[in-house]
């Protein structure tokens, strides 16, 4: 369920909605004098979003899942080398 924020309150307390969001996986619409004016959303969320309008991000995450599930993983040095 949406929820709304002022944008001089969003922008005293950029913290706490951040934390509200992360810990609900839900958005904040932003307004401006009444009017909305933008939304800031948990990336769960946001993930989800694009997952059902993308048919090719949503097969990218099945193969990225299903090779981690066959143990086909890279290091972080593997792909980096040494920092």
């Amino acid at each position: 369920m949406a929820r709304y924020v002022r944008a001089a309150t969003l922008r005293n307390h950029l913290s706490d909605v951040l934390k509200d969001i992360s810990k609900e996986k839900d958005y904040f619409i932003v307004t401006n004098r009444g009017r909305p004016v933008t939304a800031i959303v948990n990336l769960d969320f946001f993930e989800d979003l694009l997952a059902a309008t993308s048919p090719e991000y949503l097969e990218s995450v099945k193969e990225a899942r299903s090779d981690y599930k066959k143990g086909r993983t890279l290091s972080h040095e593997d792909v980096f080398g040494e920092l």
